[in-house]
C-alpha cells in the first residue's frame, strides 16, 4: 500500500492531451455544389441530401452534438466520397479523437478533391508539421508561399518547417522573405541569429543584431543585448563596449543594469555586480516593479550561470525595507528562500502575506508546499481548515486535510473530510473525483470494513479506470483475503502495464499468482519487482522468500527470510519462518507440503 503522505505530495490534478488540431479558417456558407470540387457525379436529389447532411452537420456541431455531427459527415461521405468540405470537417474530428493519420488521410484526399482551397492547404500543411513529417509540411508550405506571394506569414511556417528539417540556410531565406514584407523586428533578427549560429557562421549572426542596432539607434537595448551575446562568447572587452553605448543611451536602463552586474560576474568581479544592482534598488526615480524587475532578471542570471542566489537575498531584505508592505516582493522572496532550503525563513515571508492579505490563494498555496514537504501534519491541518472557510469551493484542502487526519489515526475525521471534499468536486473533473473516493476506500480498509473500502474503490474506478493507485490497492487487499482472484489479477496486469517499472505495482502482481498457485510467475514478477526497487523494501524481499519456497528453493528462501528481518521486518511469523525454515501464512498457519 501506497505511503499516503507522498501522494497528497504528488496529487496530480487531470490535463486534457491531444493532437493539436490545425488552425481552421471559416468556411463559406454556400451549397456544396458550388463551393467544393467534387470528381464524383452525382444525381441532383444525392446533392440536396448532401447539402441538407453537411448543414445539419455544422449545426449540431455548433450546439456541441458532437457524436451527432459525426455520423451526419459520414452519412455525408458514403453519398460523395469526394466531397472536400465533409472530408476537412471529418479530418478536425479525428485530430480530436486523437487518430491523427485519420485526420491526415482526410486532409489529403479535401485536397486533392479542392486543390485551390487554402483553408484545406494550410491545415495539410500545419498538420504535417505537427505530426513531425516535416519533408511533407515543406513542401505544403513552399506551394503555399508560391501561390498566395500576399499572405507573409506564410514564410513564418516554412521557416519553422525547414528548420525542423535540418535545412538551415533555407529556413534563412524563408526568414529574409518574411522581413522584406513585414519589416525587421527582433524576433526575426534573432531567430535569424540562432540559425546562423547552427552554422557556425558566428560573424553572420552578430550581424543580424547590429543591423537591428543600426536600425533603431535610440533604442539601448539592442546594444545591450549585444554585449549580452558577445559575453556569452566570454569576449568581455566586446560586451563592455557595446554596455557603455547602450549607457550612454539610456543611463537608467534597467536592462543595462543587470547586464553590467552580470558583466562584472563574469569577470570576477562579484563586489562591483552586488554594488551596481544595490545602487539601483535605492535609485528613487526607479518605481517598485521596475527594482523587482531587476531583481528577478539578476536572479535568472545567477541561476543561469550556476552562481549561488544567496547573494540576492541582501538586495531583497533592502527592497523590503523600502517596501514593507509590498506583498508581491515578499512572495517572491518567500519563493527564492524556499528554492534555497530555507524553509523557516520562506514560511516566515508567506505567512506576513496571508496575515497581510488572507485571501491570496497563492500564498496559501506556497505555505502548505512546505508544511507538506517538512511532513508538519499540525502546520497543513492549520493552513488547510483556514483555507475551506476562506476558499470554500477548492477541493484540494479537503485533500491534504483528510491525509493529515490519516497520518494522525484520526481516521473518522478523515473519512468525514474527503466525504464531504468530494461533494464539491465538478462532475467534469473524473480524476479527482477518482482520487478522492481511492482516499475512502484506503480509510475504510485501515478501519477494517472491507465492504465499503471496495465499494469506494469500484467509485473511484467508475470515474477514472485508470487509476492506478486504486487498482493497485484494490488488487492487493483482494488477494489478502484470496476472493475474486481473477479480478484482482485483471486490475493488477492494468497498473502494471500503466506503470511497468513501478516495483508495488510488480509486488502484488506476483503476489496475486502466488495466492492463486502459480509459483513460476509469481518468482518472474517479483524478481522483476526486486529488480526495479529503489526503496530497498523489505516488504518485497520477505514476499521473495515465500515464492522462493514454493518452488522447492528452501535454503534460498530463509537466506531471502534473514535478509528482510536484517533490513527492517519484524514479526512472529516472519522469526517463526526463520526459525522453523518453513513457509507460514500471516494467520500462522504452516503450509502443508
Amino acid at each position: 500500500m501506497r505511503n499516503l503522505f507522498i501522494t497528497g505530495i504528488c496529487l496530480l490534478l487531470s490535463l486534457g492531451t491531444g493532437i493539436q488540431a490545425a488552425p481552421k479558417a471559416e468556411i463559406d456558407t454556400v451549397p456544396l455544389r458550388s463551393s467544393s470540387i467534387s470528381k464524383a457525379r452525382i444525381s441532383e436529389a444525392d446533392q440536396r441530401k448532401l447539402d441538407y447532411f453537411f448543414y445539419e452537420g455544422l449545426n449540431l456541431k455548433v450546439a456541441g452534438k458532437y457524436d451527432a455531427a459525426y455520423d451526419a459527415f459520414n452519412h455525408c461521405l458514403a453519398i460523395d466520397s469526394t466531397a472536400s468540405a465533409v472530408l476537412y470537417e471529418l479530418s478536425s474530428f479525428y485530430a480530436q479523437l486523437n487518430k491523427p493519420e485519420k485526420s491526415l488521410e482526410m486532409l489529403r484526399r479535401a485536397v486533392a478533391y479542392s486543390s485551390d482551397n487554402f483553408t484545406y492547404r494550410l491545415a495539410l500543411a500545419t498538420m504535417s508539421r505537427n505530426l513531425g513529417m516535416y519533408g511533407e509540411a515543406v513542401t505544403e508550405y513552399q506551394k503555399l508561399v508560391k501561390d498566395y506571394p500576399a499572405k507573409a506569414e506564410l514564410n513564418y511556417y516554412l521557416a519553422d518547417a525547414l528548420t525542423q528539417n535540418g535545412d538551415i540556410a533555407d529556413a534563412i531565406e524563408a526568414y529574409d522573405a518574411l522581413e522584406q514584407s513585414i519589416g525587421m523586428n527582433e524576433a526575426l533578427s534573432m531567430q535569424k541569429y540562432k540559425l546562423y549560429k547552427m552554422l557556425e557562421q558566428t560573424d553572420n549572426a552578430f550581424n543580424e543584431v547590429e543591423k537591428l542596432a543600426d536600425k533603431f539607434p535610440m533604442e539601448s537595448r539592442y546594444p545591450i543585448l549585444l554585449g549580452d551575446l558577445y559575453l556569452e562568447q566570454n569576449d568581455t572587452v566586446k560586451a563592455r563596449s557595446y554596455y557603455e553605448k547602450a549607457h550612454a543611451i539610456d543611463p537608467e536602463s534597467p536592462y543595462y543594469i543587470v547586464s553590467m552586474a552580470h558583466y562584472y560576474e563574469a569577470t570576477g568581479n562579484k563586489e562591483a555586480a552586488e554594488r551596481e544592482i544595490h545602487n539601483a534598488l535605492l535609485n528613487e526615480k526607479l518605481d517598485v516593479d521596475t527594482k523587482v524587475g531587476i531583481l528577478s532578471r539578476y536572479i535568472i542570471q545567477l541561476q543561469q550561470s550556476k552562481k549561488g542566489t544567496e547573494r540576492a537575498n541582501t538586495l531583497f531584505e533592502t527592497l523590503l525595507e523600502q517596501h514593507p508592505e509590498d506583498t508581491n516582493l515578499k512572495q517572491m522572496y518567500g519563493s527564492l528562500l524556499a528554492t534555497q532550503g530555507k524553509t523557516d525563513e520562506a514560511k516566515f515571508q508567506f505567512q506576513l502575506v496571508t496575515e497581510m492579505e488572507p485571501e491570496n490563494a497563492a500564498a496559501w498555496q506556497q505555505l502548505l508546499n512546505l508544511a507538506l514537504r517538512s511532513e508538519d501534519i499540525p502546520e497543513v491541518i492549520r493552513i488547510c481548515t483556514r483555507c475551506q472557510e476562506l476558499f470554500p469551493d477548492a477541493p484540494e484542502y479537503y485533500f491534504y486535510l483528510g491525509i493529515a487526519y490519516f497520518q494522525q489515526e484520526k481516521y473518522e475525521d478523515a473519512l468525514n473530510t474527503y466525504k464531504a471534499g468530494v461533494k464539491i468536486i465538478p462532475e467534469t473533473n473524473v480524476g479527482l473525483k477518482s482520487d478522492f473516493y481511492g482516499q475512502i476506500g484506503d480509510i475504510y480498509y485501515q478501519i477494517k470494513n472491507m465492504p465499503e473500502a471496495y465499494k469506494a474503490y469500484d467509485e473511484a474506478l467508475k470515474y477514472n479506470d485508470k487509476n492506478v493507485v486504486v487498482l493497485n490497492n484494490y488488487a492487493y487487499f483482494l488477494s489478502l483475503e484470496k476472493k475474486d482472484l481473477k479480478k484482482a489479477e485483471r486490475m493488477s496486469a492494468l497498473a502494471v502495464k500503466l506503470e511497468p517499472g513501478n516495483a508495488t505495482y510488480l509486488d502484488t502482481y506476483a503476489w496475486i499468482f502466488f495466492v492463486q498457485g502459480n509459483y513460476t510467475l509469481a518468482k518472474i514478477y517479483i524478481e522483476s519487482a526486486l529488480a526495479n526497487d529503489t526503496t530497498q523494501s523489505p516488504e518485497l524481499v520477505d514476499h521473495y522468500g515465500d515464492i522462493l519456497f514454493m518452488t522447492g528453493e528452501k535454503e534460498k528462501a530463509v537466506e531471502q527470510w534473514k535478509k528482510a528481518k536484517e533490513m527492517g521486518k519484524t514479526g512472529e511469523t516472519l522469526d517463526r519462518k526463520i526459525a522453523e525454515q518453513t513457509y507460514i501464512e500471516e494467520e500462522g498457519i504452516p503450509y502443508d507440503e
